[in-house]
């Protein structure tokens, strides 16, 4: 389908142009407006296969590329890939429209287009690759484009430390997900997931199938900042607001989500899928809108209410895979709704928390400040951002008539459900679910209230503010306006966006089940009182109180200790991991060139020795031997004597000279072995380097060297007598090791092919060829790397930022 290939490649594409470009274009428009279309390209590319793809289709296309290894690049598009990459296109068109007016043209913007462009393009191939070593390579390009996003504002320590963090942790779960690949590929011999979803049964049984299961889900819960690695998320708030926007509310931290997602056909119905997914992501719910409570930035607060929606909707898949363990039942389908609640809140949080993002950036922008401490009374100078902040904060509290409420009153429904489930244990622990999804319920209808309050509400503090606050310009609120129409919208008008968007999400993620229509419930506002609605009441009311009291309680917080907290803990390891690898690189980098030899050659003959005395191809057979000459064991012992008096010598002149008649003694062997090319070569450079040593050392003192312990020394002769033994066992090894074919058999074909006449003519002239000019090309690398850098100079920026 060259429809998906080209939303994969054409962001790169643009990308790779911004440097060659930008100057050119910045002198007719906004390098944003070149960057926006083609996200709105995309949008408008994928929409058109909606009413396909809810009519149950799919498209698949396979590219060769690694065929030799099973790597293919094979891009598919179904309803769950389709969800996603709406979300990355459409989401990422009012991020570019919103930052032309937000970023100051003094800013490196091609860098930070081009780096936008590099995520986008990532995140659209994590979620259109059917091939796990093709998604792997797409995710860890997320984390790397992240990282330079996070960085922007490289001359901030606080950025960098955050993009640090966030590349660490995601990086190490990108590794533990890559072994989980592997894992499920020595399981199915297979890459592609569409051939494990079919062949999930055959491979339930394998013994790797539970450990891939563990770390598939560590890089899912890594990436989006599932308790306890959540840690990163908050740091990252140092980028810039429309990396905020696009990142941390609508696409990194939902790659996550989309690999549970989309590996709950092959791991849903096992009880440590189902207790891993929905208990971290109810903890993950609780523990960020506890913390959300807490932060006097307005981003930190945004951080840690991300971090509290990615975990209702990630325990929200962890229940829906109760479905699979069930099967296709009628029971089963109230289950299964969880998953299609889960999707439904994944497209609301990004409406709300998008518009949230850019409304706290406005703020920032127009005010110059975050701190909540510093504002308050921004309602009447700042309208507009404050209808924004209502609706988008009301959404995220799952108040009506905003989307938000009808995602939270499914959530409700799905817990409340769950404990009548007889699978996995669940009935003994059922009130758990309930009472933590209704207690972080109640933390963030309070957040979401001080969130407004605090920011919009009051008296203004004009002293403690850096500008005198008033609205944005019209091009930053665009784009909030946009979403939070879709907020309202989207309440009003939720079956739309179920039928042609979430119906096909959910026959992706339940592809056993024969037809949508009797998964998806009919999405009403109104359900009558039951028990979501009581619950919603009473978040409502509990969530008032303990925000008129909050004075009272907050300072709760003070018994978190600062010593005990993820960060803390985090920081120490990093230390301790460095001062390690510092002492560790002293104790070995003593800048004695003895010492490093003999690492080499302790490690040379453990390697090698060891592999000999554990296996069993140390064979010899000197039966097809030729007879050994007087004239070939009097030169052996030439080269002996030579470098036995080497070692004793005084002077370096006479410690060249032994080592030219080594190598004198090699070209003579050459004679002998009919290598007359070889001979000649090897007596020129003996030759020429014997000369230049003399040259140099000549004019150097004698050398007087002091004579080490005997002990050093006897470890120095033993180190000599392995090296030399274990060479002389290699080469009889090779040379009499008859278990596959010789190497020769190839080369005496390939050089009559050559149309040479020798054989080493033509492997030096044929197949050194191809090492030489991969020679020039790093030697041209590193030429362009000096240019580069003697061209370099300071860029205006960097000089504004210093004065």
């Amino acid at each position: 389908m060259v429809t998906v290939l080209i939303a994969i490649l054409l962001p790169f594409v643009c990308a790779a142009l911004i440097p060659l470009l930008y100057r050119r274009l910045r002198r007719v428009t906004h390098l944003g407006w070149f960057v926006l279309s083609v996200p709105f390209i995309l949008f408008l590319l994928l929409a058109r296969y909606i009413p396909q793809l809810a009519e149950g289709k799919t498209f698949i296309h396979t590219y060769e590329w690694i065929p030799s290894f099973n790597i293919n690049f094979t891009t598919y598009l179904d309803g769950l890939s389709m969800i996603f990459g709406l979300l990355i296109t459409g989401v990422g068109s009012l991020v570019i429209l919103y930052s032309i007016f937000y970023l100051s043209t003094k800013e490196s913007l091609h860098h930070f287009y081009c780096y936008l462009l590099l995520f986008m393009g990532a995140m659209l191939g994590v979620v259109f690759s059917d091939n796990l070593m093709v998604l792997y390579t797409f995710w860890e390009l997320t984390s790397v484009s992240s990282f330079l996003l996070i960085a922007f504002w490289h001359h901030r320590k606080a950025s960098r430390a955050g993009a640090k963090k966030a590349m660490m942790i995601t990086v190490f779960g990108g590794l533990s997900m890559l072994a989980g690949f592997l894992m499920l590929y020595v399981a199915s011999h297979t890459f592609s997931i569409r051939e494990i979803v079919a062949n999930v049964e055959v491979i339930r049984d394998h013994t790797l199938f539970t450990p891939a299961l563990i770390l598939i889900l560590l890089g899912a819960f890594t990436k989006s900042a599932q308790f306890p690695f959540h840690i990163w998320l908050p740091d990252a708030m140092e980028a810039p607001t429309p990396v905020s926007a696009y990142l941390h509310s609508a696409t990194m931290v939902k790659a996550g989500i989309y690999l549970v997602a989309r590996f709950s056909p092959v791991f849903g119905g096992e009880a440590v899928w189902f207790w891993l997914v929905s208990v971290i992501g109810l903890v993950t719910l609780f523990w960020g809108s506890f913390n959300a409570v807490r932060q006097t930035d307005l981003k930190a607060l945004l951080a840690f209410s991300t971090v509290s929606q990615l975990g209702l909707i990630m325990s929200l898949f962890g229940l829906g895979s109760v479905g699979h363990y069930y099967g296709y039942e009628e029971n089963s389908i109230l289950y299964t709704q969880a998953s299609f609640a889960a999707l439904f809140h994944l497209v609301n949080h990004s409406t709300f928390k998008g518009a949230l993002f850019m409304m706290v950036g406005i703020v920032d922008h127009e005010v110059g400040t975050r701190d909540i401490r510093r504002l308050g009374g921004l309602m009447s100078f700042m309208p507009i951002t404050f209808t924004i902040a209502v609706i988008g904060s009301f959404s995220m509290a799952g108040l009506p008539p905003f989307n938000g409420f009808l995602s939270k009153e499914m959530f409700f429904a799905a817990v409340l459900a769950i404990r009548d489930v007889e699978a996995f244990s669940i009935a003994d622990i059922g009130l758990f679910f309930p009472i933590v999804a209704w207690v972080a319920s109640i933390f963030t209808f309070v957040y979401s209230l001080i969130l407004i309050s605090r920011t919009f509400l009051g008296k203004l503090q004009p002293e403690k503010i850096d500008k005198k606050p008033h609205e944005a310009p019209l091009g930053m609120l665009i784009s909030p306006i946009i979403l939070c129409l879709l907020v309202v919208g989207i309440f009003f008008f939720p079956n739309i966006l179920g039928h042609y968007i979430l119906e096909p999400a959910m026959a992706s993620i339940y592809p056993t089940f024969p037809t949508t229509s009797e998964l998806t419930p009919h999405i009403h506002a109104w359900h009558g009182i039951n028990a979501e609605l009581l619950m919603t009441v009473g978040v409502i009311i509990i969530g008032i109180i303990l925000f008129k009291t909050l004075k009272s309680w907050k300072p709760l917080y003070r018994l978190f200790s600062q010593k005990y907290t993820f960060n803390t803990y985090y920081n120490r390891m990093i230390e301790m991991s460095e001062n390690g690898s510092q002492k560790l690189t002293n104790k070995y980098m003593t800048g004695n060139l003895t010492h490093y030899f003999v690492y080499i050659y302790v490690f040379f003959v453990a390697l090698i020795a060891g592999y000999f005395v554990w296996s069993d191809a140390m064979t010899f057979n000197f039966d097809k031997d030729s007879a050994i000459e007087s004239y070939e064991l009097i030169l052996v012992f030439v080269m002996i004597f030579a470098a036995v008096w080497m070692i004793f010598a005084k002077g370096r002149v006479t410690a060249m000279l032994l080592n030219g008649v080594l190598g004198y003694s090699i070209a003579f062997f050459f004679v002998i072995f009919r290598a007359p090319d070889l001979a000649l070569t090897q007596l020129v450079v003996e030759s020429v380097t014997t000369a230049l040593f003399l040259l140099c050392f000549k004019y150097l003192p004698d050398l007087m060297p002091e004579l080490p312990r005997k002990r050093v020394q006897w470890s120095k002769a033993l180190i000599s007598i392995f090296v030399g033994a274990t060479v002389t066992i290699v080469g009889l090894a090779v040379v009499h090791y008859d278990r596959f074919e010789p190497v020769a058999t190839y080369f005496n074909d390939a050089y009559e092919l050559a149309g040479g006449s020798n054989i080493v003519n033509t492997i030096l002239g044929d197949f050194r060829a191809f090492d030489t000019m991969l020679e020039v090309v790093v030697l041209l690398i590193a030429g362009l790397g000096v240019y580069a850098l003697t061209k370099l100079k300071p860029r205006k920026e960097e000089a504004d930022h210093e004065n």
